[in-house]
């Protein structure tokens, strides 16, 4: 019989990735206390190390990306505006 491939949530593999990092315990003890392979908790700690760079990023890109909507959001009011305008303009003309 085949057995069912488990999945862990993110929240759960960055809570055994951080112990690892800790250094308080084993890989031998952090496996048995969270019922996985070793060879999993090295995986997931070399994943954290090596996308570590990226978290400090993200502030930056949020920042980015709101500046761009705003831009955005800007840009359409100043052309309704210009629309009304245009408008108003050709209403009122004598």
């Amino acid at each position: 019989m085949f057995s069912k491939r488990k999945r862990y949530s993110s929240e759960f593999k960055a809570k055994v990735a951080v112990e690892a990092l800790k250094e308080q315990k084993t890989l031998s003890e952090l496996a048995s206390e969270f019922s996985i392979h070793p060879n999993q908790i090295i995986r997931w700690k070399k994943q954290i190390l090596d996308n570590s760079p990226e978290i400090f990023n993200q502030p930056l890109k949020n920042q980015k990306r709101r500046q761009n909507s705003l831009e955005d959001e800007l840009y359409r009011q100043i052309g309704q505006l210009k629309v009304e305008i245009d408008w108003l303009k050709k209403k009122f003309q004598f």
